[in-house]
């Protein structure tokens, strides 16, 4: 029976309670001798005295505007407007230390409110904030062909499908004399939305996380990502694990309990990813990057590797100081080149921490992408300093945590970047995020187009 994929998500409330946005400050005495004078003016009225009218119920609590409630304050400075003398609203420093530089606190609002419950977040004010800038906000993303078949297909009403394929796909088929096909065996796997999931660090790797990783890759048919050694501890053998192995690891491997349908190898090392691929001539065998160029992504694949995962630092630099987006062009450019790009698969991460951030990365050139710090934040772990070095960086997550609710935190979290994803494929009129890969016309680029308008114009650079 036909099957239309779907990602069930529901409630699942933060355990640790967020900070509130704003913190709000009430002047008592100046409070107590407004509520004086209203008791002249309004003639003990006491209904009309007692009221402190906000539109969010800041000021609704049991003793009114004495114990301003801040978790309901969104910043419309109407209070403080009115009565600046003794109403003052500023940021809550304890927000402000959420996330890091490139990870910032309204990064992790927005992925907080996606996990709490799968939706998307809807700000009714709209985008107050600039129109460019470095790393992913130097792209936008372009709606001018809008088709609409396609515009409604987060409601069911048109079919949007984001499913897509990892593994060696043959250039053309060859046929004997007698028609049979000659071509080897296709290794190919297909996956109903192209959002896997990432290794976490090791030093956060813990019985009761991986079974919240495992269940939720299960339950939303992805892959799981996770050093072979945490897979042996923990006993995982679904066929969701993606092995992560390096030079050293034979014997670990022999020790497997299921045949993977994906190997990661960490590094290239020529004499082991051939008997990696001797070993398991079932199994797709994948490269993992963290450094590299052009040339070398395409001497790789002269040597036969057709599955690479590149992978810059948690903020999505890589060795040579290129942001993420840039290594993602430069590597599908050098597979166009060579005239081998839907013979490769192009996954990533790093740097991506936001919805819109997979679809602009999928334009750039990737097949699919990588969750990596989204999920620690969807399970609310806390940075403990700058996180950028994918070996140094530390996390710390909550004590409470629980498999169930941390499994549905992150359905909700894949649900909810899917929908969006699923908002901008609409709105460009593609019907399938294959065809969204490497399409370049639907993007605009600030670089480029700054390049265009002021080039040759004095102090321009």
């Amino acid at each position: 029976m036909y099957h239309r994929y779907h990602i069930e998500t529901g409630s699942a409330a933060d355990i640790v309670p967020a900070p509130s946005k704003f913190r709000v400050k009430v002047k008592k005495s100046g409070l107590a001798g407004l509520i004086l004078k209203e008791i002249v003016h309004y003639r003990a009225n006491w209904k009309v005295v007692l009221s402190r009218p906000c539109l969010y119920g800041v000021f609704s609590g049991p003793v009114g505007g004495f114990a301003p409630r801040d978790h309901l304050c969104v910043g419309c400075l109407r209070c403080t407007t009115q009565y600046p003398e003794f109403v003052q609203v500023s940021p809550n420093p304890e927000r402000l230390r959420q996330g890091d530089s490139f990870f910032t606190p309204d990064y992790v609002d927005a992925i907080y409110y996606e996990a709490r419950n799968g939706k998307i977040p809807v700000r009714g004010a709209g985008y107050r904030g600039p129109f460019g800038g470095v790393g992913w906000d130097g792209m936008w993303t372009d709606m001018s062909e809008i088709v609409r078949p396609t515009r409604d297909g987060i409601h069911g009403r048109e079919f949007i499908s984001t499913a897509v394929d990892i593994g060696t796909k043959p250039a053309f088929l060859a046929f004997d004399d007698q028609r049979r096909p000659t071509n080897k065996p296709v290794k190919t796997i297909s996956l109903p939305l192209p959002m896997l999931l990432d290794s976490p660090p090791a030093a956060l790797l813990s019985e009761k996380l991986v079974e919240i990783l495992r269940r939720a890759a299960e339950e939303t048919e992805t892959l799981l990502i996770l050093p072979i050694q945490a897979i042996q501890q923990f006993g995982i053998s679904s066929r969701v694990a993606v092995p992560l192995v390096k030079l050293g690891d034979e014997a670990r491997l022999d020790k497997l309990s299921f045949v993977p349908a994906l190997i990661e190898l960490d590094g290239w090392n020529q004499p082991f990813y051939e008997k990696l691929r001797k070993r398991f001539p079932e199994t797709s065998i994948c490269l993992r990057l963290a450094s590299g160029s052009a040339e070398e992504l395409a001497n790789h694949v002269r040597t036969g590797v057709r599955i690479f995962h590149v992978t810059p630092d948690y903020h999505g630099r890589w060795p040579d100081g290129r942001f993420v987006l840039d290594v993602i062009r430069d590597s599908h450019r050098a597979f166009l080149d060579l005239g081998c790009r839907d013979e490769v698969t192009l996954l990533g991460s790093g740097g991506i921490i936001a919805a819109e951030h997979v679809a602009k990365s999928i334009i750039c050139g990737l097949d699919a992408v990588a969750l990596d710090t989204p999920v620690l934040v969807t399970l609310q772990a806390e940075f403990l300093g700058e996180c950028a070095d994918r070996a140094a960086s530390r996390f710390r997550l909550p004590g409470m945590l629980t498999v169930p609710w941390g499994t549905q935190r992150v359905k909700n979290l894949l649900g909810s970047w899917r929908d969006q994803l699923l908002e901008i494929m609409g709105a460009m009129g593609i019907r399938e995020v294959r065809r969204l890969r490497g399409e370049i016309g639907r993007a605009m680029f600030q670089s480029d187009l700054e390049r265009e308008a002021f080039a040759g114009i004095e102090g321009y650079v």
